[in-house]
């Protein structure tokens, strides 16, 4: 795939971004930086199987979060999920990836909140095997509890009070979301009248 870019040492951010906005890039840069990633990729889950309040589709999704990384020339988007048929899979997606990049180290990027249902993931054992577990802490989270899950490192940003969620819910009710959401997606939104 030629978005990979041969890196030696690659993130991988998978979510709904519905919207992306400027936590989730707070989240991608740190990791890239503290782990030393050659590349980070964000990956739009498609339709994703714990997610039942997806709102935007996964086209208007994926455009959002290249509009929103791509003067990072070390962010990369993929469309692995979107174009997947059926429930996306984390573990279909490292899957792949892996067959394109079999000596490249991942990792794979989560909260720590996601730390805590990974057992109910579809194939857990293997998410772990086939990439290091990059945990992002949430507020209140107690470090530990994560023996047996693999290779597990913890990252470490400023905790930004944004979710996707709040975001949606200022584009309904008229409010500003300029300074929580990167400007080119706030066009993009407007532009095509979502989360209205």
């Amino acid at each position: 795939m030629a978005f990979l870019r041969h890196p030696r040492r690659l993130g991988i951010f998978g979510g709904t971004f519905d919207p992306i906005h400027l936590g989730h890039l707070v989240i991608a840069e740190r990791a890239r930086s503290d782990l030393a990633l050659d590349l980070l990729l964000f990956v739009v889950a498609g339709d994703p199987p714990h997610k039942q309040s997806v709102v935007a589709s996964a086209q208007d999704r994926l455009r959002m979060v290249q509009l929103a990384t791509r003067d990072n020339p070390c962010f990369a988007v993929s469309d692995i999920e979107v174009r997947r048929a059926g429930h996306s899979y984390t573990v279909d997606t490292l899957r792949e990836l892996r067959e394109d990049r079999p000596r490249a180290d991942f990792f794979f990027l989560l909260g720590s909140d996601s730390l805590s249902d990974l057992p109910a993931w579809h194939v857990p054992e293997d998410i772990a095997a086939l990439a290091t577990l990059a945990v992002v802490p949430r507020p209140g989270w107690e470090s530990g509890g994560y023996e047996g899950l693999g290779s597990v490192v913890l990252v470490n940003c400023p905790q930004l009070d944004i979710s996707s969620s709040a975001v949606r819910a200022m584009f309904r009710s008229g409010h500003s979301a300029r300074y929580l959401v990167p400007d080119p997606v706030l066009e993009y939104v407007a532009e095509r009248g979502l989360y209205r």
